[in-house]
């Protein structure tokens, strides 16, 4: 199928000077970098599913951050000269 596209003169030239780079058609450059991109996508996608899963935890890391907070502070601030 073709299309047309309006594409960004600087990117432009970028793609076809990495298509010429590659030794392939712009066109074929274009293909796989939309391939590639959705692929990445997909690819992503598990991650977001198990966003917030842990939100149960937030206590727990709230507790810990005040903690590892409070070590800090008992540094000999003349260690670090």
């Amino acid at each position: 199928m073709k299309t047309t596209l309006e594409i960004p003169d600087p990117v432009l030239r970028r793609a076809k000077s990495a298509a010429a780079a590659r030794g392939i058609p712009l066109r074929e450059f274009v293909i796989e970098a939309v391939k590639d991109r959705l692929a990445l996508k997909t690819r992503e996608e598990p991650w977001v599913k198990l966003m917030g899963k842990l939100k149960y935890l937030h206590k727990e890391s709230v507790r810990i951050n005040r903690l590892i907070d409070e070590d800090c502070e008992r540094i000999d601030p003349t260690m670090w000269r």
